[in-house]
C-alpha cells in the first residue's frame, strides 16, 4: 500500500494511529509539529497521502496544509481536528483538505477515508516493507526507492511469499503456487530461487530482514524488521 504521512502532536493518538495503519500494511512517517512536518515533507521521500490534526503545538494546521499544497496540489489531505461545528469543517474543505474527520475517530472508519482517498489517486496497490516497496498492481519491487531487476519467477515468489508476512510456506506449496501444479521438477528449485531473491534484495541469510529460513518447514517473509 501507499506511504502515509501522519502530522499528530498527541503521543497517544499519533503512536496508537501508526501502529494500527503499519499493521494494514502501510508505510507512517509521523511527524508531531506542523515545522517537522514540512521539513520531512520538502526534504525527505514525498507521500502519498497526508493525515494532518489541526491543532498543532506550533502551526495551526491549516497553515501546513497550505504549504502542502504548495509542495504538491494534488496531495490528498485528510485532516483530524476536535472542532466538530460546520463551520471548522467546511474553512478546512475550502483550504484544500480532500476530507475531514472529528476527534475521537474510529481507526477503522480512518482506515476506510485513507483508502477512499487513496483510490483516488491510485495508490491503493502498493505495500511497503521497511526499504522494500511492492507494487501489487504493476508486479513490480523498489528497494531503497530503486527498481529491482527480478525475472518473472522472482517476482512471483517475492509476491507470493510477501502476501502474508510471518506465515511460513512449505516448498511444496511454492512450488504450486509459483511454478504451478504441472510442474514435475525438485524442490530445490524453490532454494535456488530463494537465494537468487536474497542476493537482490541484500539479504543474510544469518541475520534475515526479508526471508527466513524456517528449518524442516520452508521459508516466511519477516517484513524487512530483522536486523
Amino acid at each position: 500500500m501507499a506511504r502515509i504521512f501522519l502530522v499528530e502532536d498527541d503521543p497517544q493518538v499519533g503512536e496508537l494511529v501508526k501502529r494500527f495503519l503499519e499493521k494494514e500494511g502501510l508505510l507512517v512517517v509521523w511527524a508531531r509539529t506542523g515545522r517537522e512536518a514540512l521539513k520531512q515533507a520538502w526534504e525527505g521521500t514525498k507521500p502519498d497521502l497526508v493525515v494532518l490534526d489541526r491543532g498543532l503545538p506550533d502551526l495551526e494546521g491549516l497553515e501546513v496544509l497550505k504549504s502542502l499544497r504548495d509542495l504538491d496540489p494534488l496531495l490528498p489531505v485528510l485532516l483530524l481536528t476536535g472542532r466538530a461545528d460546520e463551520d471548522s469543517r467546511v474553512e478546512g474543505l475550502l483550504e484544500g483538505a480532500d476530507d475531514y474527520l472529528g476527534k475521537p475517530f474510529s481507526l477503522k472508519e480512518l482506515l476506510a477515508r485513507i483508502k477512499a482517498l487513496l483510490r483516488r489517486g491510485g495508490k491503493e496497490g502498493r505495500r511497503y516493507f521497511g526499504p522494500l516497496e511492492l507494487d501489487l498492481e504493476a508486479r513490480k519491487a523498489y528497494l531503497d526507492g530503486q527498481p529491482l531487476k527480478l525475472s518473472a519467477t522472482e517476482a512471483n515468489l517475492l509476491f507470493v511469499l510477501a502476501q502474508t508476512p510471518g506465515r511460513v510456506y512449505t516448498r511444496e506449496e511454492l512450488l504450486d503456487r509459483v511454478w504451478g501444479p504441472e510442474f514435475a521438477g525438485s524442490e530445490r528449485v524453490v532454494d535456488a530461487y530463494i537465494r537468487l531473491l536474497r542476493r537482490k534484495l541484500g539479504d543474510n541469510p544469518q541475520a534475515p530482514r526479508f526471508i527466513e529460513t524456517v528449518v524442516g518447514m520452508g521459508y516466511r517473509f519477516l517484513g524487512g524488521e530483522g536486523e
